[in-house]
C-alpha cells in the first residue's frame, strides 16, 4: 500500500493531506511561532547589549520553527512521496527540515503556491498523486 502525502505550508499552519488505498486523511497543524519581526541596527555605541535582545529574539524563532517543522515531519513520516507547497519561505526551510530528517529521498516536488481553502489543497494533492 503507497502511502503518498501532500502539504500546504507556511510559517503559521500547514495541511496535510495522506493519500492511501484506504482512502485520504486532511490534517491541520497549527504553529506557536510568533511574527518573526526584523529589527534595523542599533544606534548604540559599539559593543552595546541592543543586539543581545535580537540574539535572543532570533533563536526562540528558530526554536518555534523546529518544533513546527518537527510535528509537520511526524505526520509524514511514513509517506512515500512527499510533496510540499505553499507561498514564502516555509517550504525551503521545511524541505530541509526533512532532508535532515532522512527523508529528503521522499520529496517529490517543491512548488510556490499562493494561499490556498483546505478543499483547494486537497484537490491539488488529488490530481498530483492520481496514477
Amino acid at each position: 500500500m503507497k502511502t503518498r502525502a501532500g502539504l500546504w505550508v507556511d510559517h503559521r499552519k500547514a495541511v496535510v493531506v495522506t493519500v492511501s488505498d484506504k482512502g485520504e486523511t486532511t490534517r491541520r497543524v497549527e504553529s506557536d511561532v510568533a511574527k518573526h519581526v526584523r529589527y534595523s541596527g542599533g544606534s548604540g555605541p559599539a559593543g552595546s547589549r541592543e543586539g543581545k535582545g535580537e540574539d535572543t529574539r532570533e533563536r526562540h524563532h528558530t526554536g518555534e520553527l523546529a518544533r513546527y517543522y518537527d510535528e509537520i515531519v511526524a505526520c509524514v513520516r511514513d509517506a512515500e512521496g512527499i510533496l510540499i507547497f505553499g507561498p514564502g519561505e516555509a517550504r525551503s526551510e521545511l524541505k530541509s527540515h526533512l532532508e535532515r530528517a532522512g527523508l529528503g529521498a521522499r520529496i517529490v516536488g517543491v512548488e510556490a503556491a499562493d494561499k490556498m481553502t483546505d478543499p483547494q489543497i486537497v484537490a491539488l494533492v488529488r490530481e498530483r498523486f492520481a496514477h
